[in-house]
C-alpha cells in the first residue's frame, strides 16, 4: 500500500474561471477565507508533499505552497496541470484536486493510498454514482500516454483516464466533497452548490 510520503498532492488552480468573470478562482473568498486556503487547510495534515499548479497570479499563490504552472498554453485543463505535476515530481506518485471544492475530507489521502494495494497505475474518485475525474492519483509511467493524448488535442479526462485503466475509489459517503464553487452566486449562498 502507497504511503503519504510517496505522494506529491497538487491543486490545480489553473483555469480561466470563465464563469466567474475571469476572476481568480482559487484566490476568491469563501466563508472567510480564500477557497485555496481552505483546500490547504484540510490537505496538509494529510500530506508530506503540497504544490499549487497556476498559470497566474503565482506570487500569490506563492504564500500558500510551491507553484507550478501549465507547460501547455491556452489552458488546456486539468490534464495539462497533471501533465506538469508530473514532470515536477520528485515522487513516483502525484496527485490531483481541483482549488474551487473547499470540503475536502479528512480521510482523502487515506482512501487514495488503501485503493493502491490494487496494483493499478490512476485511481480516480467515484461518489456512488460517477467518477470524479480532477481527484485522482496517478503514476509517473503515465506521463509518455498523457504527452500523446494531448498531443492529438484531446483534453478530455475521464476518456484518458479509462484509456489508461483507471481503478476507482470509493467515496460514496463523502459526496458533499465534490460540491464545487462555479459561480459568484455560490460564493455567497453555500446552499446553491452544485455537484460537480
Amino acid at each position: 500500500m502507497l504511503e503519504e510520503h510517496q505522494i506529491t498532492w497538487v491543486i490545480l488552480a489553473g483555469g480561466q474561471s470563465s464563469r466567474m468573470g475571469g476572476h481568480d478562482k482559487g484566490l476568491l473568498v469563501y466563508q472567510g477565507r480564500p477557497l485555496i486556503q481552505r483546500v490547504i487547510d484540510a490537505l496538509q495534515p494529510q500530506v508530506s508533499s503540497l504544490w499549487i499548479c497556476a498559470n497566474r497570479n503565482q506570487a500569490a499563490y506563492r504564500q500558500y505552497a510551491p507553484v507550478i504552472e501549465d507547460l501547455y498554453s491556452d489552458y488546456p485543463g486539468p490534464l495539462a496541470g497533471l501533465h506538469s505535476a508530473l514532470k515536477h515530481a520528485e515522487t513516483e506518485w502525484v496527485g490531483i484536486l481541483p482549488c474551487d471544492g473547499p470540503q475536502v475530507s479528512h480521510d482523502l489521502v487515506e482512501r487514495f493510498c488503501q485503493a493502491s494495494e490494487s496494483g493499478g497505475k490512476v485511481y480516480v474518485a467515484h461518489d456512488g454514482e460517477k467518477y470524479q475525474p480532477v481527484y485522482a492519483l496517478a503514476h509517473r509511467s503515465v506521463l509518455s500516454p498523457l504527452e500523446q493524448f494531448l498531443a492529438q488535442g484531446e483534453r478530455k479526462v475521464m476518456r484518458f483516464f479509462d484509456q489508461v485503466g483507471a481503478r476507482a475509489v470509493d467515496c460514496h459517503d463523502i459526496q458533499s466533497m465534490f460540491m464545487n464553487v462555479n459561480t459568484p452566486e455560490q460564493l455567497l449562498n453555500p446552499q446553491d452548490q452544485q455537484l460537480a
